[in-house]
């Protein structure tokens, strides 16, 4: 898929039918203006719920709302015009049952527009992604490190390795034959990564995976450099945003103390000057 050539926004039969092709390219966005910067490059953007770490200063992703991911949604929404959207569904919103999923998912798509949800977990989850596709709810599944989950995996650590390896296959191999139309595998070998893209029949999209993943996937703010105090390994820094704002900032306040600004250029005089 060419994001310069794009007319319109792919919808999720699109983004399936380029596994094996050129590589999917997407990154998270919880703003208006974020989304316009990622728009023509993008081919699906996620509003993830890392924003409740992101933006919102949470310990992790299980304190997002609702409410949280519908204003973010509805921002991002107004950003896009090439790009395909899809909306993480928060923690507490889809594993009860599938009928609570979706109510849940719907009301996500109906208030932000959003052309899919993502919902974490595999095997566990795939009666849900099949209620959810039957009833016109297009799912992006997402497994290996799933954040929301990490009380019971204890901690932020790599998925898949040793005896745990069948598992995750199983769980990809699941999502898959449960109609989601692509899934996300995150924080596992890459050399798993692989046997995963091969065996499946949708994209997957790495995040910590593999460069033969059918996609990838990053925070944006991790890979602009907004963040100074921690990298993971998966992240590659593109910009370094936070030094560069910072410097900035110091430099405004210690012309405001100086009171060099705002110098005459920004003010404006008592009367219309004439013309």
């Amino acid at each position: 898929m060419s994001a310069t050539a794009k007319k319109s926004a792919p919808m999720a039969d699109d983004i399936r039918a380029a596994k094996g092709g050129t590589p999917l390219v997407s990154l998270t966005a919880y703003t208006t203006p974020m989304a316009q910067m990622m728009d023509a490059h993008c081919d699906f953007v996620l509003v993830g719920d890392s924003v409740g770490m992101v933006l919102h200063g949470l310990p992790s992703t299980l304190g997002v709302t609702m409410e949280m991911m519908i204003m973010h949604g509805q921002a991002v929404a107004r950003g896009l015009k090439s790009a395909m959207m899809v909306i993480d569904m928060p923690f507490g919103s889809y594993e009860e049952s599938p009928q609570q999923a979706f109510a849940n998912a719907a009301q996500l798509m109906a208030e932000t527009n959003a052309g899919a949800v993502k919902l974490e977990g595999g095997v566990a989850m795939a009666e849900t992604i099949a209620f959810l596709v039957a009833r016109g709810i297009p799912v992006m599944a997402h497994v290996g490190l799933t954040p929301q989950s990490i009380n019971t995996l204890g901690g932020y650590k790599v998925q898949g390795r040793g005896d745990a390896r069948a598992m995750l296959m199983a769980d990809a191999q699941a999502v898959s034959d449960a109609g989601a139309f692509a899934v996300v595998l995150e924080k596992v070998p890459a050399g798993l990564a692989d046997e995963v893209t091969a065996q499946i029949e949708i994209p997957t999209i790495g995040i910590g995976a593999s460069a033969g993943c059918d996609g990838q996937i990053l925070v944006v703010d991790d890979m602009l450099g907004l963040f100074t105090a921690f990298k993971a390994k998966f992240v590659k820094r593109y910009a370094h945003l936070a030094n560069d704002g910072e410097a900035a900032i110091a430099a405004y306040a210690e012309e405001v103390r100086a009171r060099t600004f705002p110098a005459q250029e920004h003010t404006f005089a008592d009367e219309v000057p004439a013309k």
